[in-house]
């Protein structure tokens, strides 16, 4: 099997159990809190850092552009609409009318606290590669992995798909504060097809540690959401 069938068998396994209760309407604005500060708190504040961890450890010249120009959309925005991304998520907070503090300033759950540890670690370990799979292809890729490199996935127009977002549908925030929405929209395409040559390229005589480490931050990855849902007193089944 393929370093890159390894890796999407894992993606295919990025969707939580208790993630349609974040889908609907329903939820208290404590139960989104805990949601999103865990976000927040786990990679979206500090994701520029992270990436900026893997640049430092030296990886060659065809993957620190990449890597650069990834770590400055995180921190300006500058190639979609000039806003840190950190600050476009507190903006959808804005949204919903939840003070940030409650976000910007909560403390981790344990599983939280387990899964920010490891990408901590990951991301200032050599080798450079192992720590740019991780963050790259599993934390910013997703369970439509598979489609988004074959180029089949369908996505509706990115308004459309603000309106549909289920914090606009249902929990009454404005479109215009779900910015964050329409700079994914307009860096994601080029960031997988980076995140996947970078790894893909450069995987020589690593292919187990990769898919090692990806598949621990899955591991960690569910347990921090079943955390998530555990303290946001979100049931689903076994």
């Amino acid at each position: 099997m393929t370093l890159q069938e390894r890796l999407l068998a894992v993606m295919d396994r990025k969707t939580h159990r208790g993630w349609p209760a974040f889908t609907k309407p329903g939820l208290s604005r404590d139960q989104l809190v805990v949601h999103f500060a865990q976000e927040y708190q786990t990679y979206v504040r500090d994701f520029p850092v992270l990436l900026a961890r893997v640049l430092g450890l030296g990886p060659p010249d065809d993957v620190r552009r990449p890597l650069a120009e990834n770590i400055y959309e995180e921190q300006t925005g500058g190639l979609s609409g000039g806003v840190p991304h950190p600050e476009l998520f507190l903006r959808m907070i804005d949204g919903l009318q939840i003070p940030r503090a409650r976000v910007a300033e909560a403390e981790l759950l344990p599983a939280a606290a387990a899964y920010r540890a490891f990408l901590d670690q990951i991301s200032a370990s050599q080798p450079w590669v192992v720590g740019c799979a991780v963050l790259t292809i599993f934390v910013e890729g997703s369970v439509h992995e598979r489609s988004d490199l074959a180029g089949t996935r369908e996505q509706p127009p990115v308004d459309e798909a603000i309106a549909r977002h289920p914090m606009v549908a249902y929990y009454g925030c404005p479109p215009d504060a779900l910015g964050l929405v329409r700079a994914h929209r307009a860096v994601e395409g080029g960031h997988r097809s980076d995140a996947w040559q970078m790894v893909l390229g450069h995987a020589d005589g690593q292919q187990n540690a990769i898919v090692a480490a990806v598949e621990r931050a899955s591991e960690l990855w569910h347990a921090y959401r079943d955390d998530v849902c555990s303290a946001a007193g979100i049931r689903f089944s076994i």
